[in-house]
């Protein structure tokens, strides 16, 4: 029996790496290619790519990603060109005759400042963060032109996951464009081998985020493509708990055999108080995920120090 095609974009990212690292993936003939090779913004470029490969299923994980900063700084840019990508693989891939396809979506979907699991139901329910919207949008509009295009002709398959927030091997741990667990990596580290006792930590320390491995994520992605009917329209993929900043911080100091003292400056921003997505489609899906937040920490840490050499 041949091997099942499978068109992977953002192949280069996180997302696309660690699915590429999973041990199940030889079980699928995997194209990620480079940008020089598909430019997603081109679509006439993405439609020649799509009828000289046919693939069987499509896996769409690129994305213009960044911080806070970054989406502040250029709203722009995160609008259109992840609006770009989406539509062209998307509509491209309908247009080529692919029944199946799988987006991946963000938990930056969801309304701000909701205490409560974010569940499926609630995307376009409230005012999105301001920080990010234009990342937000795009990632709406490709949701939704998915969920269109299945509407219209259900022997399309066109499907989105929505991952919560992620962390692991071939993050981005500058400063400058990093997210939570790799930037209090990289802050730990600098501290241990500068002899620091102290580490800072904005606020109190005290709002809660939801992290997840991203070998988790690319464990889930291997189960879609295999479970792919079963597989619900809209899903959310989590852990369905969260932690504290305090909690990461002193699990990252754990795992790294730092022993200094942690600061909180009160003056500086701390973000939204809670974002944690709901796992009950998920858990009826019957998946969950594997690694520990230590185990995950360490993993992370371990990348890090060798990418750092």
């Amino acid at each position: 029996m041949s091997k099942m095609h499978i068109l992977l974009t953002g192949g280069g990212g996180m997302v696309g790496q660690n699915l590429l690292e999973h041990p199940a993936i030889g079980e699928f003939e995997v194209l990620a290619p480079s940008r020089p090779e598909l430019n997603l913004q081109d679509f006439d470029a993405v439609q020649a790519y799509l009828r000289k490969h046919k693939p069987d299923m499509v896996i769409h994980a690129a994305g213009k990603v960044g911080g806070i900063q970054a989406n502040m700084r250029e709203p722009v840019g995160f609008l259109l060109d992840n609006l770009d990508m989406g539509r062209n693989i998307v509509w491209a891939s309908r247009q080529a005759g692919i029944k199946r396809l799988l987006n991946l979506g963000s938990s930056c979907m969801y309304p701000r400042n909701h205490n409560e699991p974010l569940c499926e139901e609630l995307v376009l329910k409230g005012e999105l963060e301001p920080t990010n919207e234009g990342y937000a949008l795009a990632k709406v509009v490709t949701a939704r032109l998915c969920e269109y295009i299945t509407r219209e002709d259900a022997s399309y398959q066109y499907k989105t996951l929505i991952p919560c927030n992620l962390y692991g091997r071939h993050d981005k741990f500058d400063p400058v464009h990093s997210h939570l667990i790799p930037a209090i990596i990289h802050k730990i580290n600098q501290a241990k081998q500068a002899g620091q006792t102290e580490v800072e930590i904005w606020g109190d320390g005290m709002a809660r985020r939801e992290f997840m491995y991203a070998g988790d994520l690319a464990d889930a992605l291997v189960r879609a493509i295999n479970e792919f009917d079963t597989l619900p329209a809209l899903m959310n993929v989590g852990l369905g708990y969260d932690y504290t900043i305090n909690e990461y911080y002193q699990a990252a100091a754990d795992e790294m055999g730092y022993t200094g003292i942690f600061v909180h400056n009160l003056s500086k921003p701390v973000g939204m108080a809670r974002k944690l997505v709901s796992t009950e489609r998920q858990q009826l899906w019957g998946w969950q995920a594997k690694s520990t937040l230590r185990e995950g920490i360490a993993k992370t840490y371990e990348y890090y120090l060798k990418e750092s050499q």
